[in-house]
């Protein structure tokens, strides 16, 4: 499996294109100034410090898992610094996450997977403004994550604890339209797809869905292939490790890969 994943990312590297070879208006626009802006905000050192702590901090919790589990590491029982070690969206990642809620100003966002939430921090620093729901499966690492929140004064954010299945829906039903949805969580085919259909009817026109990790497995690329087709996605950005997903109006139907 993780030799079938450095083969992927190799051929993606070898047919993805920059911002230039990018004929799109719209997805030049979107390359150009946000993902590949790469230049420092001070926002990012405040979210980075406490990654830092998490790094450091090594008491050990149990941890639930109602995914598809780790490819790194299965064990029950870690400590804090390993999971921001190895399940943490690197810094890299977690900033263009920030930096795309940034540009689209969503009026509300809803995350799949919490974590340790440091990716959750950089949407609400990201805008404010929006209400974002962030479910976690797992109540030890919510009860870190909730700590992150507290400590970075996050006054945006809801966090719920349970199983997706059970709180997706009802957090569908509750909003008239949904703006911004990163699903980073139970990466199954199955899981994947039922969680894109779910949100479909309460998209607009300028909904935004983030998918991680679209190489995770095989049934992860193949639930990406099935999005990429459905007939109410307009435009997708595959950039490895992750997949953007647009749902824009009047607009040719058109697949992206840029390099990131």
């Amino acid at each position: 499996m993780v030799l079938q994943f450095f083969a992927d990312y190799l051929k993606h590297r070898l047919t993805a294109k920059t911002r230039h070879g990018t004929h799109s208006p719209f997805v030049y626009q979107l390359a150009d100034e946000v993902i590949y802006d790469f230049s420092r905000k001070k926002v990012y050192d405040e979210i980075e410090a406490q990654r830092k702590k998490l790094l450091n901090d090594h008491t050990l919790i149990t941890v639930t898992d109602l995914g598809a589990g780790s490819h790194l590491n299965k064990n029950r029982t870690k400590k804090i610094s390993q999971i921001a070690k190895n399940a943490l969206k690197n810094k890299r990642l977690a900033q263009l996450i920030y930096r795309l809620a940034a540009h689209h100003k969503p009026s509300n966002m809803i995350e799949l997977g919490t974590c340790l939430g440091i990716t959750t921090a950089y949407l609400s620093k990201a805008w404010p403004q929006a209400d974002i729901l962030t479910i976690e499966g797992c109540p030890q690492t919510a009860a870190v994550a909730y700590h992150n929140f507290t400590e970075l004064g996050l006054q945006n954010v809801e966090l719920q604890v349970g199983n997706f299945n059970d709180l997706l829906p009802k957090a569908i039903e509750e909003r008239s339209q949904l703006d911004f949805i990163y699903i980073d969580g139970n990466h199954t085919k199955e899981a994947t797809l039922n969680y894109f259909n779910w949100c479909l009817p309460k998209i607009a026109e300028n909904s935004l869905f983030i998918f991680d990790d679209i190489y995770w497995s095989e049934g992860m690329k193949e639930a990406w292939e099935e999005i990429k087709l459905h007939p109410q996605v307009t435009v997708t950005i595959d950039l490895f490790w992750i997949g953007l997903v647009y749902f824009r109006k009047g607009q040719a139907k058109e697949h992206f890969k840029i390099k990131f």
